[in-house]
């Protein structure tokens, strides 16, 4: 499975992956707004195992794509997906993540989520995509915002979340909004976002799964 960008690869994870997908959720930036069972290498484990699960499915209905560059099909960027699961076939929940030492580069996310945003309307036919963020996370919040996301609900916060006053705010994007908007204007908005502007997307949880229930691998969820 493969989705190709300007700059970016998304495809289905490697063995080769696993040491700086491992790397970056060892480090102290990415834990920030982890619990801290999350960033256990147990639970990173846990994850490759998940995504690889995930890739054989038949029919499919999680794509979780590491990110990789064109140029360097071999270095991990970050982690994307699309799931499905208990979501109906027409509806999807979007997560997307960069590691520590890519945040605020040339927005990178904006790039990789119009690709998934694309596949998921077009290959996909799906009606609806759904997200879940941290409150304090504002700028995942400015940058849904920028995608035609709007605010639907909270969910309830496990209490690492709550002993900070954080909540869990849920987004959508239907295909009727998505359409309406101009690709060329999303890809200015693009170019325009300041490079410098330290842009943190653990900001959809990149791999949690979509029914938002405590699971074996929710564990309070990454912004």
């Amino acid at each position: 499975m493969e989705i190709v960008t300007k700059r970016f690869l998304l495809r289905d994870f490697i063995k080769e992956d696993e040491q700086e997908f491992f790397a970056y959720h060892a480090d102290s930036r990415y834990a920030e707004f982890c619990a801290p069972e999350e960033v256990a290498p147990s639970h990173t484990r846990e994850l490759l195992c998940l995504f690889s699960q995930w890739a054989t499915e038949r029919p499919r209905l999680n794509y979780q794509l590491a990110i990789a560059r064109r140029q360097n099909s071999q270095e991990l960027i970050g982690c994307c997906g699309l799931r499905r699961e208990s979501h109906g076939s027409d509806k999807a929940e979007l997560g997307i993540e960069l590691a520590p030492q890519f945040w605020g580069r040339y927005a990178y996310a904006i790039e990789v989520a119009i690709a998934l945003i694309e596949f998921g309307f077009r290959e996909l036919e799906l009606k609806e995509i759904r997200g879940i963020s941290v409150s304090a996370n504002l700028r995942v919040a400015r940058l849904a915002h920028r995608y035609g996301f709007v605010i639907i609900g909270t969910h309830p916060s496990p209490d690492w979340m709550r002993e900070r006053g954080w909540s869990q705010i849920e987004w959508q994007l239907t295909r009727e909004s998505w359409e309406s908007l101009s690709a060329q204007n999303l890809q200015r908005k693009a170019s325009m976002l300041r490079a410098e502007e330290p842009v943190r997307w653990t900001g959809f949880p990149a791999y949690r799964r979509p029914e938002g229930g405590e699971t074996a691998l929710q564990e309070g969820l990454p912004p």
